[in-house]
């Protein structure tokens, strides 16, 4: 069921959001060109950068991504909270990274008197800016056009990079949004690309794992984990629980290390109520398995509703994996 966005977004039902952008050209376009045997494995660092960057000048966070060859994949939190917390300077600074804002903003930035009236045009200017600065598809505009320009300068061709519309899931509940966490993670191991978390390069996992052995505690543009402490915003399970499930189900998903699998739960899952067989599925088909909202039955029963949808989507596998 395809929804215009702004009909599929709604941060009063939830913060957490599945995006993804496909290349449209040649299969590889991000690693290697079989076609022409020429890499394109730079541009991964192309997009990693920009979707870190890019989160940190937004308020909105990375919970978890994946760049692939193809495509890529990230796990977003709206944080309504940040932009709310931002002075009137401190907007236009944040947008004057993305653009060149307007001469009464520019102004403001070199710290230049206004007028009354000025100061009226430009807080219209602001409030306009702080909303974007919270809004997914303009976070996902500038990292994709940002992408496409360099890539098409490369190519010394025109034309479009991406597809024209990026596909995004509503994340409604915990289970939702974990298991999309570590189904995101785990691309590089399911496509045979890597082994292991700490070999899957490109992913929010990796660069995680490579901050503990700097003996860092955050990364620029990444979400932190904050486990269930009141007042605390983020990520709702402790790090070090997840890191323990993303590697437990690579071992499930990798056929070679079947006999070598801890048969007991990790405690993140026996907490929300999730098998092995279904976590299983969960992780390696939660793209093909879900539409447009994610999260046990009743959450995206009553989400359709509260929202007036005359044409709800099925759920039986919300049912089935979900609750």
């Amino acid at each position: 069921m395809t929804l215009p966005r702004n009909r599929l977004v709604s941060l009063a039902d939830t913060p957490y959001y599945h995006c993804v952008s496909r290349c449209v050209r040649r299969a590889y376009l991000c690693g290697f060109d079989q076609h022409t045997a020429k890499s394109y494995a730079h541009r991964r660092d192309w997009l990693e950068y920009k979707l870190l960057n890019t989160a940190d000048i937004f308020a909105i966070k990375l919970c978890s991504y994946a760049v692939m060859s193809n495509h890529y994949h990230v796990v977003l939190h709206v944080r309504s909270d940040i932009a709310k917390a931002w002075s009137e300077t401190e907007v236009v600074q944040r947008w004057s990274k993305l653009f060149n804002g307007t001469r009464f903003s520019q102004r403001l930035l070199n710290r230049e008197p206004l007028t009354e009236s000025e100061w009226t045009v430009l807080r219209r200017d602001i409030k306009c800016w702080r909303q974007r600065l919270t809004d997914i598809s303009w976070f996902m505009r500038i990292v994709n056009e940002s992408i496409a320009r360099q890539a098409n300068k490369e190519d010394r061709c025109t034309g479009r990079f991406w597809e024209g519309r990026f596909k995004s899931q509503a994340l409604l509940d915990e289970r939702a949004l974990l298991s999309c966490m570590a189904y995101v993670d785990l691309n590089p191991i399911r496509a045979h690309m890597a082994k292991t978390p700490e070999t899957s390069h490109y992913t929010s996992i990796h660069n995680r794992l490579t901050l503990i052995k700097k003996r860092k505690t955050q990364s620029t543009g990444l979400e932190q984990f904050v486990g269930i402490q009141e007042g605390e915003i983020g990520i709702p399970f402790q790090l070090n629980d997840y890191l323990e499930l993303v590697d437990w189900s690579g071992r499930i998903i990798r056929a070679d290390k079947r006999g070598h699998i801890n048969q007991e739960l990790p405690p993140i899952l026996s907490r929300l109520s999730l098998n092995a067989d279904v976590w299983k599925i969960l992780t390696t088909e939660f793209e093909s398995r879900f539409q447009c909202w994610v999260g046990s039955e009743h959450i995206v029963k009553r989400v359709c509703e509260d929202n007036g949808y005359q044409r709800k989507p099925p759920t039986r596998a919300h049912r089935a994996l979900l609750g």
